[in-house]
């Protein structure tokens, strides 16, 4: 066991920096949860910090977020668009694997892999740049072709009829290439014997993807499906803070923009972390359905 342990330790080694950065940005701001239990003020009279000598009020911050119109609203939305993330985030990448394995010339399956991989790696502060520029109503090249065709240029960004599915379009985008090289890579790894079997049994391209690639990949979908299960109240709080306005709240508003106009704009600590809070813990509860799922449709486990 020692020498094991000595074997192993350059591994530790390696885990230490990301487990200090954990520890000190995710586990240690943990400790002002109280905030979202006391009616917060930043400095006393006595020059103490409120985070320690403000009044303790109990659940009464939840209460009051749940009476504000605003969080009914940002938590629909929240679902909404989450939703429709994740369907269309499973979907599409499967469908682009599928048509990408067909692809026989290697050279070519390359350069599609690298051109739909590529918008990952770019923030949403230039891709938010890219889209505003090409669906401006004046300059936008998306209007000019629906000038073309005599059709009045849409606000995309400025519409509540638009704005939902600007947001889904563009984090399809943005993220299919990232899950098409895994899902490309479970294809690759069913053993070919299955396909020659097909082959001989003369079942044609459709019935060997329906019988044989889906059913072997099924596992990985469900594993994608349970990772992402988690984000359901998490519609992507980048994405919108930089492609939203007020006049799309109605349908864009979600529950980490109102944190951040609660907290950061209105300066109302509390009513912020507890919405935070409330946030968490459903997103809590949902990872651990989704795991529990995961485990009776595929047997998946975690450990």
């Amino acid at each position: 066991m020692r020498k094991r342990w000595i074997r192993e330790l350059p591994l530790h080694a390696m885990i230490l920096p990301s487990f200090i950065l954990a520890i000190i940005f995710s586990y240690i701001p943990m400790v002002g949860i109280v905030i979202a239990f006391q009616k917060f003020t930043r400095i006393r009279g006595n020059g103490l910090m409120g985070f320690f000598n403000s009044k303790w009020v109990g659940f009464d911050n939840f209460t009051y977020i749940f009476m504000l119109p605003d969080t009914v609203q940002a938590i629909k939305n929240t679902v909404i668009i989450a939703s429709l993330k994740i369907c269309t985030g499973l979907i599409v990448p499967i469908i682009i694997a599928l048509l990408l394995n067909e692809i026989r010339i290697a050279l070519i399956k390359r350069g599609i892999q690298t051109l739909i991989y590529l918008p990952h790696f770019l923030s949403w502060i230039i891709l938010g740049g890219i889209l505003i520029d090409i669906l401006s109503p004046e300059t936008g090249i998306v209007n000019q072709l629906l000038g073309y065709l005599g059709v009045e240029p849409i606000f995309f960004l400025g519409s509540n009829h638009w704005f939902r599915p600007v947001l889904i379009i563009s984090d399809i985008w943005k993220e299919f290439g990232f899950s098409t090289i895994v899902y490309l890579a479970a294809i690759t790894s069913v053993s070919p014997i299955l396909y020659e079997a097909a082959l001989i049994d003369g079942a044609t391209r459709w019935q060997q993807t329906r019988h044989i690639t889906l059913p072997s990949i099924f596992p990985i979908i469900i594993l994608m499906l349970t990772l992402s299960l988690g984000n359901v109240l998490n519609a992507g709080f980048d994405q919108i803070f930089t492609l939203y306005n007020a006049t799309v709240y109605e349908t864009g508003d979600v529950l980490d923009t109102l944190v951040y106009r609660t907290g950061v704009v209105n300066a109302q600590y509390s009513v912020a972390t507890a919405i935070g809070l409330f946030k968490s813990v459903v997103s809590l509860l949902l990872i651990s359905i989704s795991y529990w799922l995961a485990y009776r449709l595929s047997n998946y486990r975690i450990f």
